[in-house]
């Protein structure tokens, strides 16, 4: 989606300064919306009043922008309520949070319930999410709040209790208890960190069991699922990852619909214990079972170990109470693990650290996060399939320097995990946003390369093949694979399918030995050859023209203005056939003046023939540069190729600069055309010779004052 570059740089300085102060963390989250909780409630105790959210009304644009939008018949009757408008004795958590209090409403998110569910098997998960000590009784003033994992940081959101109601009834998440709203309120706070209830409406559980825990989620097809699976999945539990299942919906038209079996295809279902029981009647044999909830609150499982089936008769009692059996139509039930195989058709687990669920060792593992933006025109290149633009992606090197303590084989290998996640795609969906179709190559790098954070170049990725990459490209929220491989340094290239989709994400590294991966940012420094003297030679046709015409403009003073530049240059340049110009402006051309003013700050604002020269030949050498970049001999050159070109005019840049170089300078196909480039160049070498008068120790910091500051940027 289009965004303003003040925008994402100012939010890029705030992220950074967060964590400068250690914000972020589970210990101190950030406050979203700058909203403080205590703070917050303090004020509306001492006013004896009811908070009322006004970063997310009780309004219909906190409902949705589409299906539950103003135009929608939906919302008309949709009346917000506080819980002591609902019932008597409103309780935030009655008995203790548990996967029956979370039944879905007349919302989409079954997904996000079934993460819900999970989380609550897990007490100290649950109230990280959840902070104790909130109820509707002492110390209540109408505002609640949650704590999640959004895209690398921890954030607290503050929420009224204003629910939505139909006929008195919750419209959404409602727990089995009348009086019980704390799936309602945290269903809520999730709604205002993605901008509407109807953000919400369908998704992956992974996305939920990430929020609630910041771990990463591994996926398994059941047709592909290794030997393993069971162990895998009760390992899991034990450790205390959430994991959720599904079964695929082929058919769009039959999305969550119920099966003759009593499954429903299309819709998230949480797996919520794996058990192995000895079945009395049948010689000690033993069967695997798996115990799963629907979000719905109800329809259930009709096969094999169903609530009211035979097979239960094959169980002692001790047996069945070691599985808290119940009959009862709450959405939860038991099958065979051997059902589960056959009926599922794929499964999540989040795993708070990708632990190896295959060892029964726990491994310490180290996470690395790396925040990202794909660029239109800069840095959005697309996947393998373009490789004119694939280079341009941003680039992380990673390096692998301690091999696995146990490894396979007698492989010297170091395991290590991938997860590249795109950001805020939920919350523009209003805009017209969709989830990309995202993934990401791993290559080797050259010993001789080893060390050198330079920008992988376009030539190496058409001579090598990837070491490993993504399983497929797929429009999921995040992509995330396991990887073994040799000890030595690699390239990750994350990107999209496609080029010129922009949108910004995190590339997360877990390894369980002491590995690094960083974004390859080149060191920001600039060449400034010495001009060659004017040759005493013979002077050229072109030069004798030059000089005649500069005569003309300049009189007897030999100067010449921006106007009279602006002349000079538009008379001489549409001489050049294969220069595509409209002409340089009077900005351009004050510019190229600035440049020209080695005081910077009193110049006299007109150039002489000798300065004229001196930026004429500085105009050929990147009119050269330029041509070499114009393969299609259009005039222009692709905004793609203009780091190399910048490159090649003596600056090395970091991606950030590209990007804002991007911004200001393609046009809306993303060329950028011979004026723009040169302005390009007069600006950059300008405000690096700027830096460099300022920059007196030579340490690449400088300190302005408001008036040098000013002076500088308004005359540059």
């Amino acid at each position: 989606m289009p965004y303003t570059p003040s925008g994402f740089f100012c939010d890029r300085l705030i992220r950074e300064r967060e964590r400068r102060d250690g914000e972020g963390s589970l210990s101190k989250p950030i406050r979203f919306s700058g909203q403080d909780y205590n703070t917050l409630k303090q004020e509306y105790l001492q006013k004896k009043a009811l908070f009322e959210d006004e970063s997310f009304p009780a309004t219909v644009d906190s409902l949705g922008f589409k299906e539950l939008g103003h135009k929608s018949n939906k919302v008309k009757n949709i009346v917000w309520k506080r819980p002591k408008e609902i019932c008597d004795n409103p309780q935030f958590i009655v008995g203790g949070a548990s996967r029956t209090d979370i039944c879905q409403g007349d919302l989409g998110d079954c997904w996000l319930l079934a993460a819900i569910a999970s989380l609550t098997l897990n007490d100290k998960l649950l109230y990280r999410v959840i902070p104790q000590e909130q109820s509707f009784s002492e110390g209540y003033a109408g505002i609640f709040h949650f704590q999640f994992w959004h895209y690398g940081d921890w954030v607290d959101v503050v929420v009224d209790d204003r629910i939505p109601t139909f006929n008195n009834q919750l419209v959404f998440t409602k727990s089995a208890e009348r009086n019980e709203f704390w799936s309602a309120l945290l269903e809520k706070a999730y709604a205002k960190l993605h901008g509407s209830y109807e953000a919400l409406k369908g998704g992956n559980t992974a996305e939920g069991m990430e929020d609630f825990t910041g771990g990463v989620t591994e996926f398994y097809e059941m047709k592909e699922a290794p030997k393993e699976l069971y162990k895998i999945m009760k390992k899991a539990l034990e450790r205390g990852s959430l994991m959720g299942c599904s079964i695929d919906s082929l058919v769009p038209a039959r999305f969550e619909t119920r099966t003759t079996t009593g499954l429903v295809k299309g819709h998230a279902y949480s797996v919520t214990a794996v058990e192995e029981c000895k079945q009395s009647q049948q010689k000690e044999t033993k069967v695997r079972l798996v115990r799963l909830r629907n979000p719905w609150g109800q329809v259930e499982w009709n096969g094999p170990w169903s609530d009211n089936s035979k097979e239960w008769e094959t169980l002692s009692k001790g047996e069945k109470e070691k599985l808290q059996h119940q009959n009862a139509d709450d959405g939860e039930f038991w099958m065979s693990f051997e059902d589960f195989k056959k009926n599922y058709t794929k499964i999540e687990i989040c795993n708070l650290t990708p632990d190896a669920l295959e060892d029964d060792k726990l491994h310490k593992w180290t996470v690395s996060v790396n925040e990202g933006r794909w660029v239109r025109g800069c840095s959005a290149g697309g996947c393998r399939n373009y490789p004119e633009t694939f280079w341009t992606n941003p680039q992380y090197r990673l390096r692998l320097l301690e091999e696995d303590d146990d490894p396979e084989d007698d492989e010297v290998a170091c395991t290590f995990v991938v997860a590249l996640m795109q950001k805020n795609r939920r919350r523009e969906r209003k805009l017209g946003a969709n989830l990309f179709t995202i993934g990401f190559s791993i290559y080797e790098v050259p010993k001789e390369m080893h060390g050198n954070k330079q920008h992988m170049q376009k030539e190496f990725f058409m001579s090598s093949n990837s070491k490993a990459r993504s399983k497929a490209y797929i429009n999921l929220r995040e992509v995330t694979q396991r990887f073994r491989l040799s000890p030595g340094e690699y390239v990750i290239i994350p990107s999209t399918y496609e080029p010129h989709q922009e949108g910004e994400f995190i590339l997360r590294v877990f390894s369980e030995k002491r590995n690094t991966s960083e974004e390859i940012e080149n060191r920001i420094e600039a060449d400034h050859p010495v001009p060659a003297p004017a040759s005493t030679g013979e002077e050229s046709e072109e030069d004798q023209q030059f000089l005649s015409i500069f005569q003309q403009i300049a009189g007897d003073q030999m100067e010449i203005s921006a106007n009279d530049l602006k002349d000079v240059l538009n008379k001489v340049v549409p001489k050049y056939k294969d220069i595509n110009t409209e002409g340089f402006s009077r900005e351009n051309c004050r510019s190229m003046i600035a440049l020209m003013d080695v005081s910077f700050m009193d110049g006299k604002g007109r150039l002489n023939l000798q300065e004229f020269r001196h930026l004429w030949n500085k105009i050929k050498q990147w009119q050269g540069i330029f041509k070499s970049y114009d393969f299609d001999h259009t005039g222009t050159i692709s905004s793609y190729e203009m780091r190399n070109a910048i490159n090649d005019a003596g600056f090395r840049l970091n991606n950030q600069l590209y990007d804002i170089i991007t911004m200001r300078y393609a046009n809306e196909s993303m060329n950028i055309d011979f004026d723009s480039f040169v302005s390009c160049l007069v600006r950059l070498e300008g405000m690096f010779r700027a830096f460099q008068a300022f920059d007196q120790g030579g340490d690449g910091t400088i300190r302005l004052n408001v008036l040098e500051w000013l002076q500088l940027t308004m005359y540059a």
